[in-house]
Protein backbone atom coordinates (compact mmCIF):
# COMPACT_ATOMS: atom_id res chain seq x y z
CA UNK A 1 0.00 0.00 0.00
CA UNK A 2 1.26 3.52 -0.89
CA UNK A 3 2.74 5.72 2.23
CA UNK A 4 2.42 9.01 0.31
CA UNK A 5 -0.85 10.13 0.86
CA UNK A 6 -3.23 9.67 4.26
CA UNK A 7 -5.01 6.28 4.93
CA UNK A 8 -8.54 6.86 4.45
CA UNK A 9 -10.70 5.57 7.01
CA UNK A 10 -14.20 5.30 7.98
CA UNK A 11 -16.25 4.14 11.09
CA UNK A 12 -19.50 2.06 10.52
CA UNK A 13 -21.93 2.38 13.23
CA UNK A 14 -21.34 5.02 15.64
CA UNK A 15 -23.16 4.16 19.30
CA UNK A 16 -21.25 3.94 22.34
CA UNK A 17 -18.10 2.05 21.08
CA UNK A 18 -18.16 3.27 17.54
CA UNK A 19 -18.15 6.96 18.28
CA UNK A 20 -14.96 6.31 20.32
CA UNK A 21 -13.42 4.85 16.95
CA UNK A 22 -14.17 7.49 15.10
CA UNK A 23 -12.15 9.58 17.70
CA UNK A 24 -8.97 7.73 17.73
CA UNK A 25 -8.95 7.66 14.29
CA UNK A 26 -9.20 11.29 13.67
CA UNK A 27 -6.77 12.00 16.34
CA UNK A 28 -4.09 9.41 14.68
CA UNK A 29 -1.45 11.30 12.51
CA UNK A 30 -1.69 9.69 8.65
CA UNK A 31 -4.94 8.52 8.80
CA UNK A 32 -7.91 10.95 7.56
CA UNK A 33 -11.35 9.99 8.69
CA UNK A 34 -13.08 10.26 5.79
CA UNK A 35 -16.80 9.59 7.55
CA UNK A 36 -18.66 7.92 10.18
CA UNK A 37 -21.96 5.63 8.68
CA UNK A 38 -24.71 5.20 11.28
CA UNK A 39 -28.90 5.29 10.08
CA UNK A 40 -29.31 7.29 13.03
CA UNK A 41 -29.32 11.12 11.85
CA UNK A 42 -28.48 12.06 15.84
CA UNK A 43 -25.40 10.23 16.49
CA UNK A 44 -23.92 10.05 12.68
CA UNK A 45 -24.15 14.12 12.67
CA UNK A 46 -22.50 14.55 16.10
CA UNK A 47 -19.69 12.08 15.68
CA UNK A 48 -19.06 13.79 12.22
CA UNK A 49 -19.09 17.40 13.98
CA UNK A 50 -16.98 16.19 16.73
CA UNK A 51 -14.76 14.61 14.23
CA UNK A 52 -14.24 16.80 11.02
CA UNK A 53 -15.71 14.23 8.99
CA UNK A 54 -18.58 13.11 6.62
CA UNK A 55 -22.09 12.26 8.52
CA UNK A 56 -23.53 9.61 5.56
CA UNK A 57 -26.72 7.00 6.23
CA UNK A 58 -25.67 4.10 4.31
CA UNK A 59 -22.25 2.78 4.78
CA UNK A 60 -22.66 1.00 0.89
CA UNK A 61 -21.70 4.73 -0.22
CA UNK A 62 -18.49 4.16 1.35
CA UNK A 63 -18.00 1.39 -0.93
CA UNK A 64 -14.28 1.57 -2.71
CA UNK A 65 -13.90 5.25 -0.73
CA UNK A 66 -11.54 4.12 2.26
CA UNK A 67 -8.85 2.12 2.52
CA UNK A 68 -9.53 0.81 6.25
CA UNK A 69 -12.78 0.79 8.08
CA UNK A 70 -13.85 -0.11 11.51
CA UNK A 71 -17.26 -1.99 12.19
CA UNK A 72 -19.19 -1.58 15.64
CA UNK A 73 -22.28 -2.39 14.16
CA UNK A 74 -24.62 -4.46 16.10
CA UNK A 75 -23.78 -8.64 15.86
CA UNK A 76 -26.13 -9.29 13.00
CA UNK A 77 -24.80 -6.52 10.72
CA UNK A 78 -21.08 -7.67 10.97
CA UNK A 79 -20.73 -10.73 8.22
CA UNK A 80 -22.60 -8.27 5.54
CA UNK A 81 -20.79 -5.51 5.93
CA UNK A 82 -17.01 -6.71 6.88
CA UNK A 83 -17.78 -9.17 3.36
CA UNK A 84 -18.83 -5.76 1.66
CA UNK A 85 -16.13 -3.40 2.56
CA UNK A 86 -13.35 -6.59 2.27
CA UNK A 87 -14.59 -7.19 -1.01
CA UNK A 88 -14.12 -3.81 -2.24
CA UNK A 89 -10.50 -3.69 -1.12
CA UNK A 90 -10.72 -2.07 2.57
CA UNK A 91 -9.04 -3.74 5.70
CA UNK A 92 -11.43 -4.62 8.21
CA UNK A 93 -11.62 -4.03 12.00
CA UNK A 94 -14.28 -5.49 13.36
CA UNK A 95 -15.77 -5.52 17.09
CA UNK A 96 -16.16 -8.86 18.62
CA UNK A 97 -18.06 -11.29 18.66
CA UNK A 98 -16.72 -11.14 15.08
CA UNK A 99 -19.89 -12.14 13.62
CA UNK A 100 -22.97 -14.32 14.91
CA UNK A 101 -22.50 -17.54 13.54
CA UNK A 102 -18.98 -20.07 12.54
CA UNK A 103 -20.13 -20.12 9.21
CA UNK A 104 -20.08 -16.42 8.54
CA UNK A 105 -16.74 -15.86 10.55
CA UNK A 106 -14.59 -18.45 8.26
CA UNK A 107 -16.47 -16.44 5.18
CA UNK A 108 -15.05 -13.81 6.38
CA UNK A 109 -11.55 -14.96 6.86
CA UNK A 110 -11.84 -16.90 3.31
CA UNK A 111 -12.54 -13.35 1.72
CA UNK A 112 -10.04 -11.14 3.61
CA UNK A 113 -7.25 -13.77 2.43
CA UNK A 114 -8.80 -13.86 -1.35
CA UNK A 115 -8.09 -10.49 -1.42
CA UNK A 116 -4.88 -10.09 0.96
CA UNK A 117 -6.68 -7.61 3.10
CA UNK A 118 -6.64 -7.67 7.18
CA UNK A 119 -9.29 -8.82 9.22
CA UNK A 120 -8.70 -8.15 13.02
CA UNK A 121 -11.24 -8.36 15.77
CA UNK A 122 -11.34 -5.87 18.57
CA UNK A 123 -10.87 -8.08 21.58
CA UNK A 124 -9.62 -5.10 23.52
CA UNK A 125 -8.52 -7.20 26.54
CA UNK A 126 -5.34 -8.09 24.31
CA UNK A 127 -3.89 -4.73 24.89
CA UNK A 128 -4.95 -3.97 28.76
CA UNK A 129 -1.74 -2.93 30.10
CA UNK A 130 -2.09 -5.84 32.86
CA UNK A 131 -2.33 -8.74 29.89
CA UNK A 132 0.56 -7.10 28.21
CA UNK A 133 2.86 -7.45 31.00
CA UNK A 134 2.58 -10.78 31.32
CA UNK A 135 5.15 -11.23 28.55
CA UNK A 136 7.79 -13.31 30.18
CA UNK A 137 6.19 -14.47 33.40
CA UNK A 138 3.75 -16.57 31.62
CA UNK A 139 5.46 -20.00 31.53
CA UNK A 140 2.77 -22.80 31.19
CA UNK A 141 -0.81 -22.29 33.26
CA UNK A 142 -2.34 -25.13 34.93
CA UNK A 143 -5.59 -23.76 36.23
CA UNK A 144 -6.93 -20.22 35.16
CA UNK A 145 -9.75 -18.42 36.74
CA UNK A 146 -11.18 -15.56 35.58
CA UNK A 147 -14.61 -13.56 36.47
CA UNK A 148 -16.51 -10.49 34.66
CA UNK A 149 -19.27 -8.85 36.58
CA UNK A 150 -21.23 -5.77 35.41
CA UNK A 151 -24.36 -4.25 36.68
CA UNK A 152 -27.53 -4.61 34.12
CA UNK A 153 -27.57 -2.43 31.26
CA UNK A 154 -30.27 -2.93 28.47
CA UNK A 155 -27.10 -2.48 26.05
CA UNK A 156 -25.46 -5.39 24.56
CA UNK A 157 -29.02 -7.50 25.41
CA UNK A 158 -28.93 -8.23 21.63
CA UNK A 159 -26.90 -11.46 22.61
CA UNK A 160 -26.37 -13.58 25.60
CA UNK A 161 -23.77 -12.03 28.17
CA UNK A 162 -21.13 -15.32 27.18
CA UNK A 163 -21.35 -13.27 23.46
CA UNK A 164 -21.45 -9.95 25.64
CA UNK A 165 -19.50 -10.35 28.03
CA UNK A 166 -17.74 -13.78 28.58
CA UNK A 167 -16.04 -14.02 25.06
CA UNK A 168 -13.46 -11.07 26.49
CA UNK A 169 -12.14 -13.75 29.13
CA UNK A 170 -13.10 -16.48 26.31
CA UNK A 171 -10.39 -14.88 23.84
CA UNK A 172 -8.03 -14.33 27.03
CA UNK A 173 -7.79 -18.05 28.16
CA UNK A 174 -6.96 -19.50 24.79
CA UNK A 175 -4.65 -16.96 23.96
CA UNK A 176 -2.86 -17.26 27.33
CA UNK A 177 -2.94 -21.14 27.20
CA UNK A 178 -2.02 -22.08 23.82
CA UNK A 179 -3.44 -25.79 23.55
CA UNK A 180 -6.27 -27.09 21.95
CA UNK A 181 -9.60 -27.12 23.55
CA UNK A 182 -10.87 -30.40 24.54
CA UNK A 183 -13.92 -30.57 26.67
CA UNK A 184 -16.34 -27.69 27.52
CA UNK A 185 -19.05 -27.86 30.39
CA UNK A 186 -21.06 -24.96 31.38
CA UNK A 187 -24.18 -23.58 33.62
CA UNK A 188 -25.85 -20.82 33.47
CA UNK A 189 -29.45 -18.73 33.78
CA UNK A 190 -31.61 -16.27 32.62
CA UNK A 191 -32.51 -13.40 34.88
CA UNK A 192 -33.81 -10.33 33.29
CA UNK A 193 -33.42 -10.78 29.72
CA UNK A 194 -34.66 -12.38 27.43
CA UNK A 195 -31.18 -14.40 26.85
CA UNK A 196 -28.52 -16.05 29.64
CA UNK A 197 -27.79 -13.08 31.79
CA UNK A 198 -25.37 -15.35 33.72
CA UNK A 199 -22.83 -18.26 32.98
CA UNK A 200 -19.96 -20.14 34.33
CA UNK A 201 -18.21 -22.41 32.04
CA UNK A 202 -15.00 -24.96 32.97
CA UNK A 203 -13.14 -25.61 29.84
CA UNK A 204 -10.42 -28.22 29.81
CA UNK A 205 -7.39 -28.15 27.14
CA UNK A 206 -4.91 -30.98 25.76
CA UNK A 207 -2.03 -30.56 27.97
CA UNK A 208 -4.63 -30.38 31.35
CA UNK A 209 -4.79 -26.81 31.84
CA UNK A 210 -8.05 -26.10 33.56
CA UNK A 211 -9.93 -22.26 33.36
CA UNK A 212 -13.18 -21.82 34.95
CA UNK A 213 -14.52 -18.57 33.65
CA UNK A 214 -17.56 -17.14 34.74
CA UNK A 215 -19.57 -13.81 33.82
CA UNK A 216 -22.51 -12.04 34.88
CA UNK A 217 -24.76 -8.78 33.72
CA UNK A 218 -26.96 -8.96 36.50
CA UNK A 219 -24.20 -8.42 39.41
CA UNK A 220 -24.38 -5.01 41.97
CA UNK A 221 -20.48 -4.24 40.73
CA UNK A 222 -18.25 -4.19 38.17
CA UNK A 223 -15.35 -6.58 38.56
CA UNK A 224 -12.82 -7.65 35.97
CA UNK A 225 -10.37 -10.75 37.25
CA UNK A 226 -8.39 -12.74 36.12
CA UNK A 227 -5.78 -15.34 38.00
CA UNK A 228 -3.45 -17.54 36.60
CA UNK A 229 -1.80 -20.63 38.67
CA UNK A 230 1.35 -22.20 37.13
CA UNK A 231 4.44 -24.05 38.49
CA UNK A 232 5.76 -21.42 39.83
CA UNK A 233 3.60 -18.67 40.81
CA UNK A 234 0.71 -17.20 40.87
CA UNK A 235 -0.67 -14.15 38.66
CA UNK A 236 -3.41 -12.43 39.56
CA UNK A 237 -4.66 -9.79 37.21
CA UNK A 238 -6.96 -6.50 38.06
CA UNK A 239 -8.53 -6.09 34.72
CA UNK A 240 -10.41 -2.92 35.20
CA UNK A 241 -7.61 -1.58 38.26
CA UNK A 242 -4.70 -2.41 35.55
CA UNK A 243 -3.19 -3.98 38.44
CA UNK A 244 -0.67 -7.21 37.83
CA UNK A 245 0.42 -9.00 41.25
CA UNK A 246 3.12 -11.69 41.42
CA UNK A 247 3.06 -14.13 43.80
CA UNK A 248 5.97 -16.86 43.99
CA UNK A 249 7.45 -19.23 47.13
CA UNK A 250 10.98 -18.50 47.69
CA UNK A 251 13.80 -21.14 48.72
CA UNK A 252 12.46 -24.10 50.72
CA UNK A 253 14.24 -25.31 53.71
CA UNK A 254 14.59 -28.35 51.61
CA UNK A 255 16.18 -26.27 49.12
CA UNK A 256 18.63 -23.84 51.32
CA UNK A 257 19.54 -26.64 53.76
CA UNK A 258 18.41 -24.18 56.30
CA UNK A 259 14.90 -24.28 58.33
CA UNK A 260 12.92 -21.20 56.65
CA UNK A 261 9.28 -21.28 57.48
CA UNK A 262 6.70 -18.24 58.63
CA UNK A 263 5.93 -19.51 62.01
CA UNK A 264 3.04 -21.09 60.64
CA UNK A 265 4.83 -24.30 59.14
CA UNK A 266 4.03 -22.55 55.78
CA UNK A 267 6.76 -21.85 53.36
CA UNK A 268 7.48 -17.86 52.77
CA UNK A 269 6.34 -16.22 49.63
CA UNK A 270 7.79 -12.85 47.62
CA UNK A 271 4.53 -10.68 46.71
CA UNK A 272 5.39 -8.31 43.70
CA UNK A 273 2.04 -6.08 43.06
CA UNK A 274 2.35 -3.87 39.75
CA UNK A 275 0.14 -0.88 38.97
CA UNK A 276 -0.08 0.40 35.57
CA UNK A 277 -0.91 3.64 34.05
CA UNK A 278 -4.97 2.97 32.31
CA UNK A 279 -3.86 3.59 29.16
CA UNK A 280 -5.99 3.74 25.86
CA UNK A 281 -6.09 0.25 24.83
CA UNK A 282 -8.73 1.28 22.57
CA UNK A 283 -6.14 3.28 20.77
CA UNK A 284 -3.31 0.56 20.98
CA UNK A 285 -5.33 -1.93 18.88
CA UNK A 286 -6.34 0.96 16.58
CA UNK A 287 -2.93 1.38 16.16
CA UNK A 288 -1.75 -2.08 15.85
CA UNK A 289 -4.77 -2.54 13.05
CA UNK A 290 -3.11 0.85 11.29
CA UNK A 291 0.58 -1.07 11.92
CA UNK A 292 -0.76 -4.37 10.09
CA UNK A 293 -2.09 -3.14 7.23
CA UNK A 294 0.92 0.02 5.85
CA UNK A 295 3.66 -3.06 6.59
CA UNK A 296 1.66 -6.00 5.65
CA UNK A 297 1.74 -7.50 8.99
CA UNK A 298 -0.30 -10.22 10.63
CA UNK A 299 -3.37 -8.46 12.84
CA UNK A 300 -2.44 -9.21 16.87
CA UNK A 301 -6.00 -10.57 17.20
CA UNK A 302 -6.66 -12.54 13.68
CA UNK A 303 -10.00 -13.39 12.43
CA UNK A 304 -9.34 -16.81 12.94
CA UNK A 305 -8.45 -15.70 16.58
CA UNK A 306 -12.05 -14.33 16.46
CA UNK A 307 -13.37 -17.29 15.23
CA UNK A 308 -12.08 -19.63 17.61
CA UNK A 309 -13.14 -17.49 20.28
CA UNK A 310 -16.79 -17.55 18.91
CA UNK A 311 -16.80 -21.07 18.36
CA UNK A 312 -16.02 -22.14 22.34
CA UNK A 313 -18.40 -18.63 23.03
CA UNK A 314 -21.34 -20.51 21.00
CA UNK A 315 -20.55 -24.14 22.22
CA UNK A 316 -21.16 -22.99 26.55
CA UNK A 317 -24.13 -20.94 24.95
CA UNK A 318 -26.02 -24.01 23.38
CA UNK A 319 -24.96 -26.04 26.60
CA UNK A 320 -26.64 -23.56 28.86
CA UNK A 321 -29.50 -23.25 26.30
CA UNK A 322 -29.69 -26.93 26.40
CA UNK A 323 -29.90 -27.30 30.10
CA UNK A 324 -32.26 -24.41 30.97
CA UNK A 325 -34.35 -26.56 28.15
CA UNK A 326 -34.27 -29.69 29.93
CA UNK A 327 -35.42 -27.82 32.99
CA UNK A 328 -38.71 -26.69 31.43
CA UNK A 329 -39.80 -30.58 29.88
CA UNK A 330 -38.81 -32.16 34.02
CA UNK A 331 -41.25 -29.28 35.24
CA UNK A 332 -43.90 -29.50 32.91
CA UNK A 333 -43.59 -33.28 32.86
CA UNK A 334 -43.44 -32.97 36.94
CA UNK A 335 -47.06 -30.67 36.96
CA UNK A 336 -48.73 -33.11 34.85
CA UNK A 337 -48.18 -36.08 37.38
CA UNK A 338 -48.92 -34.05 40.29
Amino acid sequence: MSLSRPLRAAVVGVGYLGRFHAQKYAAIDGVELVAVADPGEAARHAVARETGSEAVADWRSLLGRVDLVSIATPTPFHHAVARAFLESGAHVLVEKPVTTTVAEARELIAVAHAHGRVLQVGHLERFNPAVLALEGLLTRPRFLESHRLAPFKTRGTDVSVVLDLMIHDIDLVQHLVGQPLVEVSAVGAQVFSDDIDIANARLTFADGCVANVTASRVSLKMERKLRIFQDDAYLSLDLQQKILTVIRKRATASETGILALDGQGLPPVSIDERNYEQGDALLLEIEAFIDSVRHGKPPVVSGEDGLRALETAIRIAELVRGQAMQRAVAEKLSGLTD
